[in-house]
């Protein structure tokens, strides 16, 4: 029988995104998976507000936070991970392969030479079949590319946090167009995780419901072989064809350019200049 995680998911309505705490309710260590700082972008402001719920619920709770998790350096929010470890004092992970997009990102971001681009801004890079423990439940890292090159799942449990690989079913998948993603990757990345158990529980990255419905997170293994709509029927060259299809209709999320210089850097904003201020840097006309 699988160690049952408790899964407390938060929902970030301007971006659609899920941030997650699980926890062990025998020890009462838990991780916080994916959280979301604040920025609006049409003022150039961050804020905690979501981090802040975050922390309400654990400190209410009596939640001992072990880890502070990312799956990938997100394109659509800036991460709360730093903010969150001053807090609470837990260490950050993220995938081993995140000094590639760090590398990529440097390249178009027209970095300076000695901008770190080994993965030092976390605490822990995790490879393919790492295993840890949050309390008694038991965390295995799946390498699972594809929106990213570096996106990770973590499977703690029954629990997969697969963020942006799958939507709900009946949305399909994620996106594969980013610079350094591939729906070649992507495809055998969602194969990975269906050969999970299928009451394995899948949480995800991201929803976005129409007016007045209400936003959802979770669908098991099962569910997902069964009515996922870009996958069910489909061998890999169909489902390559409908996500490259898709993703040429696609904008870029609105905080992408913004989000990605702060997310190589685990998080932080830039450096502040001479006058105290961190200044962000949008390449013109590249994308």
């Amino acid at each position: 029988m699988a160690h049952k995680p408790v899964v407390t998911p938060f929902w970030d309505r301007d971006t659609g995104s899920w941030q997650y705490v699980f926890h062990d309710p025998d020890t009462m260590k838990g991780a916080i998976v994916d959280p979301v700082l604040d920025y609006d972008p049409d003022h150039a402001r961050t804020a905690t507000g979501n981090a802040d719920r975050l922390l309400d619920f654990v400190r209410a709770e009596g939640i001992e936070v072990a880890w502070i998790l990312d799956t990938h350096p997100h394109a659509d929010h800036f991460s709360a991970g730093v903010y969150l470890a001053d807090k609470l004092g837990a260490p950050r992970g993220i995938g081993e392969n995140v000094v590639k997009v760090q590398r990529l990102w440097k390249d178009l971001y027209n970095l300076p030479d000695d901008f770190p681009t080994d993965g030092r801004q976390w605490d822990r890079l995790f490879a393919d079949g790492d295993e840890f423990a949050v309390g008694d439940i038991p965390v295995r890292v799946l390498f699972t590319p594809g929106h990213t090159m570096a996106t990770v799942t973590y499977v703690a449990g029954d629990a997969a946090f697969a963020n942006d690989t799958f939507m709900m079913p009946e949305n399909g998948t994620a996106r594969a167009d980013f610079p350094g993603g591939s729906s070649s990757e992507l495809y055998d990345s969602l194969q990975r995780l269906l050969d999970l158990p299928e009451d394995t529980r899948i949480f995800i990255g991201h929803n976005y419901p129409d007016a007045g419905e209400a936003p959802r997170c979770e669908a098991s293994v099962a569910e997902h072989k069964a009515k996922n709509a870009h996958l069910s029927g489909r061998d890999k060259a169909e489902y390559m064809e409908l996500r490259d299809a898709r993703d040429a209709t696609l904008g870029l999320p609105r905080r992408m350019l913004a989000a990605l210089q702060v997310n190589i850097r685990g998080g932080r904003l830039p450096e502040p200049k001479g006058n105290g201020v961190s200044y962000l840097t949008i390449p013109v006309n590249r994308f």
